[in-house]
């Protein structure tokens, strides 16, 4: 009878735990359960690493929406000065054709008080669309020059407003589409964003210090390889005068083509890296975005108290005299690609994939960028989320 009653299981009635010990195991094993609800059983908290990871793909996603955000903000922008301008000239075109219709209804009214017969004017009035008009042709035949002129000019009035307010419907549908599309990209944004908020603050203080060590391991290592980077386009540079010393005076023809094979880079002979006019303005760009350096970076924001991005590399070169496109995917397009090895101060530095971020070169491996999200524009290592992230290099002008 005794092993009948051993044979229960202590654990099935928590309330009948009598030791401290057992009421600390369960007590522990609920607040788990309901901090992973969605997670395996023996599923552990995911490590540093991994959210150190999560974080940064979030920023980067909400950078990637950001870029979209920018690219129908400055789409929205477009059109709607399309529609005011349809609009503009729909009012215009329709007192025209108001004042047409007004000539023509007084041709109208002399033929009825004069008796002439019936008033083919009013016909033209009575006309549903335009080509009801041309179709009574044995009404033109009857009508003086100076009606004839007013049908014209009646009829070219309402071709053309009935034209424009077609337009103007369409560009409105896109408009609209296209503020949708606004609208989806913010509220993107701000979903990537407080994913990353949220998934910070469950760190403790002990994991947050961590995750800051391995950030500032990150950075030096960031730092190291672009004074490697600089050293190399050192050598690069004094190679490059040794050979025009070298093959300079006798034949500045074979100097130029040594140069050029030296570099290894297109960039030489489609944008001159020598060139002073684009040193001067690359020296401009760079005074620009150096002054901009604590400035906070805010998504969708052009400055002049913050910004993105894009909108601190258009700004810096807008300073110089250099008009960028918005955003990253399009100005990545907007110069001439040249490697890594060959970048100037001044060249736009891409990364990712996607071609989210950008930043200004500014020389030795190092970029001014507004980096992300409750960060502030700052100086950094071109390799800053390492080699693999750098997408392309981009000579602007």
């Amino acid at each position: 009878m005794a092993s009948h009653r051993k044979s229960r299981t202590p654990g099935t009635r928590v309330a009948g735990i009598r030791t401290p010990a057992l009421a600390t195991a369960a007590l522990t094993s609920v607040a788990l359960l309901s901090q992973t609800a969605e997670a395996a059983p023996g599923e552990d908290r995911p490590s540093l690493e991994e959210v150190e990871k999560k974080v940064g793909d979030l920023y980067r996603q909400a950078e990637s929406a950001t870029e979209k955000y920018n690219a129908a903000k400055e789409k929205t922008g477009k059109q709607r000065k399309r529609v005011d301008t349809l609009l503009d000239d729909v009012a215009k075109r329709t007192q025209k054709l108001n004042e047409a219709r007004s000539e023509l209804g007084s041709y109208a009214a002399a033929q009825y008080r004069t008796g002439a017969g019936m008033p083919d004017t009013a016909t033209f009035l009575l006309a549903e669309t335009p080509q009801d008009i041309f179709d009574q042709r044995q009404v033109l035949d009857r009508m003086t020059g100076r009606q004839k002129a007013a049908v014209d000019d009646y009829v070219t009035q309402q071709t053309e407003t009935m034209k424009k307010r077609q337009e103007a419907t369409e560009s409105l549908r896109t408009l609209t589409e296209t503020q949708g599309d606004l609208k989806t990209a913010k509220a993107t944004v701000q979903k990537k964003l407080a994913d990353a908020r949220e998934l910070l603050s469950k760190l403790t203080a002990e994991e947050k210090a961590r995750l800051a060590a391995i950030e500032k391991r990150k950075q030096e290592e960031a730092a190291r390889k672009a004074a490697e980077l600089a050293r190399q386009q050192a050598e690069q540079e004094q190679a490059r005068e040794e050979a025009a010393q070298q093959g300079g005076g006798a034949s500045e023809g074979s100097g130029s083509t040594g140069s050029t094979g030296s570099t290894g880079s297109t960039g030489s002979t489609e944008t001159p890296p020598a060139d002073s006019s684009y040193g001067t303005k690359a020296e401009k760009a760079i005074a620009f975005a150096r002054a901009q350096i604590g400035k906070p970076y805010v998504w969708g924001a052009t400055g002049p108290g913050s910004y993105d991005c894009s909108g601190l590399t258009q700004a810096a070169w807008k300073a110089a005299g250099v008009s960028l496109p918005r955003t990253t995917y399009d100005q990545v397009n907007a110069g001439t690609t040249v490697p890594v090895s060959q970048a100037q101060p001044g060249d736009l530095v891409f990364f990712y994939d996607d071609v989210t971020h950008v930043g200004i070169y500014i020389g030795n491996g190092m970029m001014i960028h507004a980096p992300k999200p409750g960060t502030y524009v700052r100086e950094e290592s071109i390799y800053y989320d390492g080699d693999s992230a750098i997408h392309s290099v981009v000579r602007p002008a």
